[in-house]
């Protein structure tokens, strides 16, 4: 499907060839025709533009596992952050449960803190009779020993609970991976995958993001240098009568399309409540200084 432009265009080389057709001059008239397209074109206050999404982006899983559930369908609107996929998961909920369980148990902390203290008591009774010469040096030797060991498997379950959290954790975010959140606020364009499938290196979903939209224009060199950063325009989508949308420029290309003498330049336009569709051809007004 050919654009407004591409059709003025071909109706230009056309016209031009069934006049030199007889002088078999054929090549030199298409080139005519080319340049003399490209200069009304630069003449034109008006410029050719194409309204692109913000963004597209293709949802996939970082793992693979069977589809449980598709949230959502094609046109569907999404916001970010939302559910749109989850996988089959009991097995990893099962490991979160296990994990869960070790990392908040009680029994072997307690078990640790009581021994810890009758060592304690044990020492200090030890050393009053040992001040006493009730007892031998090294029985006192051997209570404080026991104390020391107390407190050292008493660190030893300390830390053995924190790696139970870390497994706990790390439990928790392999589950997590089993659902898929939309990383944008936008529209679903296409369902690649249904429940059942396997999901792995082949996307899903296809998002798309609306607000803002992307303008797309080629500009003609006579507008480079004249065209900046930040520059307002006035945009008219295909088929819309209503007054203008107002866009900013983004990017503007420094490489030039030799072929063609023009030039990129990327508008940003806001697209409140998603009112106008990513797709439509439109034009584009710069405001340049005269």
């Amino acid at each position: 499907m050919l654009t407004t432009d591409q059709e003025s265009f071909v109706r230009h080389v056309r016209n031009g060839l069934r006049r030199c057709r007889y002088l078999g001059w054929a090549s030199i008239c298409l080139a005519v025709g080319w340049f003399g397209w490209i200069a009304s074109s630069e003449a034109s206050d008006n410029l050719a533009c194409i309204m692109k999404p913000y963004m597209e982006v293709s949802i996939g899983s970082p793992v693979e596992g069977i589809i449980q559930a598709v949230h959502v369908d094609r046109g569907d609107w999404v916001t970010k952050g939302q559910v749109v996929v989850a996988l089959e998961a009991s097995v990893e909920k099962t490991t979160v449960a296990l994990a869960k369980t070790k990392a908040e148990a009680e029994a072997t902390i307690r078990s640790t803190q009581v021994k810890m203290a009758f060592s304690a008591r044990k020492l200090e009774r030890a050393m009053d009779l040992f001040k006493s010469n009730s007892i031998a040096k090294h029985e006192l030797d051997e209570a404080e020993t026991e104390r020391n060991l107390a407190e050292i498997a008493h660190l030893e379950a300390t830390e053995k609970r924190h790696v139970d959290g870390l497994e706990w954790q790390r439990a928790t975010a392999a589950l997590n991976l089993r659902t898929i959140s939309s990383p944008l606020s936008g529209v679903v364009v296409d369902r690649l995958l249904s429940p059942g499938e396997l999901a792995g290196k082949t996307p899903i979903l296809k998002l798309a993001q609306i607000n803002p939209l992307r303008i797309e224009v080629f500009a003609p060199l006579s507008l480079l240098g004249k065209v900046t950063l930040g520059m307002k325009a006035a945009v008219h989508p295909e088929g819309s009568a209503a007054n203008p949308y107002q866009a900013h420029v983004t990017v503007v290309n420094r490489v030039i399309d030799s072929a063609s003498g023009t030039f990129g330049v990327r508008l940003e336009m806001p697209n409140p409540n998603n009112a106008l569709p990513a797709g439509l051809t439109c034009t584009v007004r710069f405001y340049t200084a005269r």
